[in-house]
């Protein structure tokens, strides 16, 4: 977790980017990771026209398949525990899912009507997870939800672990990182390039527009396109 969690606007300038922007942003500002640190696999958006999500991840892992071996009331414990480390500030957070269930994650859903409410007071922006979801239509107001599969159960669903580092469909996510995520996937913001990333974005967009401009001209030809790719790599 960085030492200062982002303000108001800091947090404003970023959902104000899709998050395919992001990505490019942060080709800019850190080249390295131009291969991972995102979703990698299509996941459902349950409410695409809501506005990208940014907020710091809360982890957890999951089953479903079969039930926990687990006391009852270690169990009781453990979503308790789980609840508490949501509300735990700095906020807005977003709850980071992954289903251990490998091969048949989504078997039962961790998401519904009840934990997409519950979670929303507790100061939850919505969730990421290879899991599944349900009760779509009565999601809490405002809730996201990137999911791996719609399934109508929530079968033998239980609480695995919490706060440890997670896997969803490619990307790795430890407790506290900055998120952000829209109907296009999820991508981990490094705490040290998070201010960077909105000045970065616009840089790239003015690259972006000289191509664009090229493509779209009348007359335009591969020469003229061609040309105009070269002069964007010069956009300061």
């Amino acid at each position: 977790m960085a030492e200062t969690a982002l303000n108001a606007d800091e947090l404003a300038a970023l959902r104000a980017l899709d998050t395919p922007t992001v990505c490019n942003a942060l080709e800019i500002c850190l080249p390295e990771r131009r291969s991972f640190g995102f979703t990698t696999r299509h996941l459902h958006c349950v409410r695409p026209e809501l506005p990208p999500m940014v907020g710091y991840a809360k982890t957890v892992t999951i089953r479903a398949l079969r039930p926990s071996a687990d006391d009852p009331d270690i169990q009781r414990k453990k979503r308790v525990a789980y609840y508490t480390y949501v509300a735990t500030s700095p906020g807005p957070t977003i709850s980071v899912v992954q289903d251990l269930d490998d091969g048949q994650a989504g078997f039962g859903c961790f998401w519904g009507e009840v934990n997409s409410n519950v979670h929303k007071t507790l100061g939850c922006l919505g969730t990421i997870t290879n899991g599944g979801v349900r009760d779509l239509s009565e999601f809490a107001d405002g809730f996201q939800a990137l999911a791996g599969s719609v399934t109508p159960s929530h079968a033998n669903v239980h609480v695995v672990d919490v706060g440890g580092e997670v896997n969803v469909v490619g990307m790795i996510v430890k407790s506290g990182d900055l998120v952000h995520a829209d109907m296009h996937g999820a991508v981990v913001i490094p705490h040290e390039v998070a201010n960077d990333v909105p000045d970065a974005a616009a840089l790239m967009m003015r690259r972006e527009a000289v191509v664009l401009a090229a493509a779209k001209a009348t007359g335009a030809t591969v020469e003229t396109i061609t040309q105009a790719m070269m002069e964007s790599a010069k956009v300061k």
